[in-house]
């Protein structure tokens, strides 16, 4: 059986997430939406609230679940099992960071292995941060993020 960790902030979880999580269900035997504790960031949603979104947002796929987690992924990808990580790229920009990230866990784990998947070009400007930036100045960002999360971030930021 191949796990797969697809890890994120998921501040809040949006369709180009989902999107990259839907071909990890198509590929995998195990998929884990792994929510990410960022000390760098300040959320606008607690890593439970997160994880609570993305379940339901992932609930048509069987095989995927999700779960948080602290600390450094390639420790968590060990307790879970899991030597595949899988990461979303919309741009150039997201593989050099990306691609520095995966040297690391590969050099401190020694078997993780990063896989990089390119985002749909629909998704290609879509950012969590953007997305919260638009909710917040009072945009619409239904098109964005799935229906739960559009609700969730109209009711935060009243």
């Amino acid at each position: 059986m191949i796990t797969a960790l697809v890890p994120g902030s998921f501040d809040p979880p949006t369709k180009g997430h989902l999107d990259v999580v839907e071909r990890c269900a198509a590929l995998f035997d195990e998929v884990i939406v792994s929510v990410v504790h960022n000390p760098s960031k300040s959320p606008l949603f607690t890593a439970q609230e997160r994880v609570d979104l993305l379940e339901v947002c992932c609930a048509a796929w069987p095989n995927v679940r999700v779960a948080a987690f602290e600390g450094l992924l390639v420790d968590f990808a060990r307790e879970v099992g899991a030597k595949t990580v899988v990461k979303g790229l919309r741009a150039v920009t997201d593989f050099d960071f990306e691609i520095q990230m995966s040297q690391m866990n590969r050099h401190l784990s020694g078997e993780v292995v990063s896989l990089f998947v390119a985002t749909k070009p629909e998704y290609g400007y879509l950012s969590s941060s953007l997305v919260k930036e638009v909710a917040r100045l009072g945009g619409s960002v239904d098109a964005l993020v799935p229906e739960p999360v559009a609700a969730a971030l109209k009711e935060r930021l009243k």
